[in-house]
């Protein structure tokens, strides 16, 4: 005789299995793997940070004051990068699970990138004083 599985526990079991799988899928805003599809966080001169979290930068846009330290967190276990286009700042390779903290002085936007995967972007706003 062949066990049988009931409709319920059938259902129970799907149902659990959707969840995980639309958990698993997170915020991904599907835009190709660029920034994270965060949106703008807060100004301010101290206590910024930028997380490093599945290949993608948290938030997209970080909005600080002129002077601003910022903490960047890799949250990953790859060594990733925040290089600024402009030559700013450079936190050169930050490895998995670490963090480096980098200032930024002068307004306005800039873009930065990680050296090792470049597709990975994101927009730090300085403005204000």
């Amino acid at each position: 005789m062949r066990p049988t599985i009931s409709s319920k526990t059938a259902l129970t079991g799907v149902a659990t299995l959707a969840v995980a799988a639309l958990a698993a899928c997170g915020n991904d805003s599907g835009s190709g793997g660029g920034a994270s599809g965060g949106g703008a966080s807060g100004a301010g001169g101290a206590g910024q940070t930028l997380v490093i979290k599945d290949f993608k930068y948290e938030p997209a846009t970080l909005m600080v004051a002129p002077g601003a330290k910022i903490t960047v967190k890799n949250e990953d276990g790859a060594a990733h990068t925040v290089t600024a286009g402009d030559g700013s700042f450079d936190t050169g390779n930050i490895e998995g699970k670490a963090q480096k903290e980098i200032t930024v002085s002068k307004a306005g936007q800039i873009s930065y990138k990680c050296d090792i995967h470049q597709y990975m972007t994101g927009v730090i706003q300085v403005s204000g004083s």
